[in-house]
């Protein structure tokens, strides 16, 4: 089976888009490099949706650093959708005890890339998106197959991605340390803390 190259297919999709992009970040340092792709061609509103933050203080940590990081770049805007636990931990019930990159995982990229498409359709965006592809530990095929079918459900077209491509993790690693962002450690949630 040929697997999709979903960088190309974003390149693609750059010759002709435009318009208000909303793109789900989990993080400052992930969202900085798929920042720089996308701000020059859509205006970009980062959605910061993330129950599966394993604590109040680490998801306010996070928040501040990626508010930082817009502020310092210029590259969008932003939007919070405030710390909302019960909604991951409802849908990782009877998961817990799956491995990393799991069926809870599964649930958990569902959960955040649904949200971010009902409030782009709410808010007339043109594409919606998610960082989550720049991570190695991410299975970016998983991530486009569920904004494909989200795209059919809500209407609001997807924007494909795999921004680890063409050195994108490398170059979020250097601008992390430029902008000397908070770079943690594991995903955020308790069960991505343990395992590591």
């Amino acid at each position: 089976m040929n697997r999709i190259n979903f960088d190309k297919s974003m390149q693609e999709e750059f010759t002709h888009a435009q318009g208000r992009l909303l793109l789900h970040s989990c993080c400052a340092p992930c969202s900085s490099y798929c920042l720089q792709e996308t701000a020059a061609v859509f205006s970009v509103t980062v959605f910061y949706y993330n129950p599966n933050i394993d604590s109040r203080g680490e998801y306010e940590k996070r928040k501040a650093e990626q508010i930082r990081f817009l502020t310092e770049t210029g590259l969008g805007d932003f939007l919070d959708c405030d710390y909302l636990p019960e909604e991951f931990e409802a849908a990782a019930s009877g998961l817990e005890d799956e491995p990393e990159g799991g069926k809870r995982c599964a649930k958990c990229f569902r959960l955040r890339l649904e949200k971010t498409a009902r409030q782009a359709k709410e808010g007339g965006y043109d594409y919606f998106a998610t960082t989550l592809t720049l991570s190695p530990l991410k299975n970016a095929d998983l991530i486009n197959q569920i904004g494909y079918s989200l795209e059919r459900e809500y209407g609001v077209k997807y924007l494909p991605s795999d921004f680890k491509k063409r050195g994108g993790y490398l170059k979020s690693i250097e601008l992390s340390k430029k902008h000397s962002l908070y770079r943690q450690n594991y995903c955020g949630c308790k069960y991505s803390k343990k395992s590591d």
